[in-house]
């Protein structure tokens, strides 16, 4: 094992090469949707992990957009007040992959082989690769107060995120699974009616600091409710492609990030 890994990762309550872990892990995910790995950061890493974070804020990109649920151009065929038009907002800062100090914990966890390993046997890939542009393979996101994440769907199989800094209160991430069958063609309209109108109530995915999250939301609906208080909070998105040499599209970076490089 990477001695510097092992500097970031508590692997005695993470062995990322053992069996028996990766398959409770797969199964985990296979069945809920979900997996959270609780306590995967040392302290030690999400102290200068929030320490990097605070100093690199003033540089983060702030965003606010209105979106459907299908994150979508919307369609004439339907009014706007149909679920497959309405609008929601999603609001947080940015700073990008070129703006993480290069010494970060964040840097050694994401190029790690054996990470990459782990994360390939539990999602079912054969290999995951970083993105070819130097912005989009690792994300730092901050929600201030009233920030929030809306109700949508993820146009990618699967995302990988770690919980740096929790808020006083509100930041709740909250999901239906199963919502759709992307796959299918099913949009899901009946159950993303009912979310959004209050009328199903969601699972709430329990997060702490320096847990890891593995989440399916391709179809899964699912949001990260208003922050609430004055402490920020931080979340970091691990991002691979399970092909090499992707960019994350023109378009998408300057909406996220305001910049093509």
């Amino acid at each position: 094992m990477n001695k510097e890994l092992s500097q970031v990762i508590n692997l005695r309550k993470n062995p990322l090469n053992d069996s028996t872990f990766i398959e409770e892990c797969k199964n985990s995910l296979d069945v809920n949707g979900a997996l959270v790995l609780s306590g995967f950061l040392l302290e030690t890493a999400i102290e200068s992990i929030n320490k990097d974070a605070a100093n690199q804020k003033h540089l983060a990109y702030y965003t606010k957009n209105q979106h459907n649920i299908y994150l979508t151009e919307s369609d004439p065929q339907y009014d706007s007040n149909h679920v497959r038009n309405r609008l929601v907002t999603s609001s947080k800062g940015c700073i990008t992959t070129d703006q993480i100090p290069s010494e970060s914990a964040l840097n050694v966890l994401y190029d790690a082989p054996e990470f990459r390993r782990f994360l390939c046997q539990v999602l079912g890939e054969k290999q995951l690769y970083e993105y070819a542009d130097n912005l989009s393979s690792i994300n730092l996101h901050y929600a201030d107060e009233g920030e929030e994440l809306g109700w949508h769907f993820d146009n990618s199989s699967f995302a990988i995120t770690l919980l740096i800094n929790t808020p006083e209160d509100g930041g709740v991430f909250e999901y239906l699974k199963d919502a759709r069958d992307a796959d299918s063609g099913e949009m899901g309209f009946d159950n993303a009616k009912k979310i959004l109108d209050g009328e199903i109530v969601p699972k709430v995915l329990s997060i702490n600091s320096g847990d890891l999250v593995l989440f399916r939301g391709r179809n899964s609906m699912h949001r990260v409710t208003p922050v609430k208080g004055k402490t920020t909070r931080k979340l970091v998105v691990l991002a691979y492609n399970s092909t090499p040499d992707v960019s994350l599209s023109e378009s998408a970076r300057m909406t996220f990030f305001g910049r093509l490089g």
